[in-house]
């Protein structure tokens, strides 16, 4: 199926000379998308032994082998797949990039995060620019066009797309093939696969099997309070050895957190943050796993517009000391952009959404009802707290 990601990077290789960095979790179709915008043989992946050797004999090695020396039409397209793995990755980019940029197109894939290199030092600095990719989503599945903005218009839609999505994950093969069997038996091997790969080849994590053990602990507790204190007791390791960890889970795409927002929000939590997985069909409980994939949802939203350059955006949510809560709140450019509680089911409006609606100044207030039936309604146009059906909010998102 067509992805929102191809667009992207189209955009991308047709108006910036910066390298793309093309970042996201194990099968989520990096390499798909990439190989698309290259030609056979303009595609580079260091799992693959003969392109190993070839990239780590040095910029001038892979450009012979490309030929960039000859005239042409349009620059190639050139895609390094994996090339995190590759101890000196930074040191060969930033050579091939100074060398090689007015002869190549480039893009750089990897199943962790290229950008936790940005702390320091970092001597590719302006040299890129970051795309996180995410699985497919409500409003992905329907239509894979990019926007001038950051909302969708209304669309016709059934809660075909959601359930299905609830059902089989956003990954694209297990999503393709809609078979439960094939589902449950692709996700186990993806877990090992990412414990046995993944963790012991990009960490030095000595202790693979508690840390595997922590993810079993998190996803169980997906969308809870992270407790550092009580995990490191349950695991019998130290409370920074935790932070560590998850740290590491984020790196991999495995985990994400989201931070509790505190300005102006009288007796806010303002630590400890909430968990959750990039695959919420790891997820058993059924209202976990449909606010797993609500958060899912809004967290690719908030990268997609901000890689896209249209403005910095990020994903919080709001709890109290008293126990008011409210799911999640977007900020758009550091100032509360609409606030979005999740409900299976219940269609009483979240009197906490009214509270914090008025103490963030936020724009928007929405209360997603899973069972809803459609409505081809903007929902961006209600300025009040209000209860949608959580397809027609999530049709509009990215």
């Amino acid at each position: 199926m067509k992805r929102l990601y191809q667009h992207i990077l189209a955009e991308h290789l047709s108006a910036n000379r910066q390298m793309a960095f093309l970042s996201g979790p194990r099968q989520v179709g990096k390499t798909t998308i990439a190989r698309a915008a290259a030609g056979e043989n303009s595609y580079l992946n260091w799992d693959n032994q003969d392109d190993r050797a070839t990239i780590a004999r040095g910029p001038k090695s892979v450009a012979d082998q490309l030929e960039l020396q000859q005239l042409r039409q349009q620059l190639p397209v050139l895609v390094f797949d994996e090339l995190h793995k590759y101890g000196n990755w930074k040191r060969f980019l930033k050579g091939f990039y100074d060398t090689y940029a007015d002869a190549a197109k480039i893009v750089v894939t990897g199943s962790a995060r290229l950008d936790i290199f940005k702390r320091g030092g970092d001597s590719l600095m302006g040299r890129y620019f970051p795309y996180r990719m995410h699985p497919l989503s409500v409003a992905e599945v329907l239509s894979a066009r990019l926007t001038d903005g950051e909302i969708h218009p209304p669309r016709r839609c059934s809660k075909e797309p959601l359930e299905h999505l609830l059902e089989y994950g956003g990954f694209p093969e297990p999503f393709l093939r809609a078979d439960a069997r094939f589902a449950r038996r692709w996700r186990s091997l993806r877990r090992e696969q990412l414990v046995r790969e993944d963790l012991r080849d990009l960490t030095r994590v000595a202790e693979i099997g508690q840390l595997a053990v922590l993810v079993e602990i998190l996803t169980r507790q997906a969308g809870g309070l992270a407790n550092y204190s009580s995990l490191a007791r349950e695991i019998n390791v130290a409370v920074d050895t935790i932070r560590r960890w998850i740290s590491i889970l984020q790196a991999l795409y495995v985990v994400f957190e989201v931070r509790p927002w505190f300005r102006n929000v009288a007796k806010s939590l303002r630590k400890q943050p909430k968990i959750y997985l990039w695959d919420w069909c790891s997820v058993s409980d059924e209202g976990a796993r449909f606010e797993n994939l609500v958060a899912s949802h809004l967290l690719k939203a908030v990268h997609g517009w901000t890689d896209r350059g249209l403005g910095d955006y990020r994903l919080h949510f709001l709890r109290d000391v008293v126990g008011r809560e409210v799911d999640f709140l977007v900020t758009r450019d550091d100032q509360p952009w609409f606030l979005v509680e999740v409900k299976t089911g219940d269609r009483q409006l979240h009197a906490p959404l009214a509270y914090f609606q008025e103490a963030t100044k936020a724009d928007h207030a929405f209360q997603l009802v899973r069972h809803l039936d459609p409505v081809q309604k903007d929902c961006f146009a209600v300025r009040t707290p209000i209860v949608v059906p959580a397809v027609s909010f999530l049709s509009q998102l990215v």
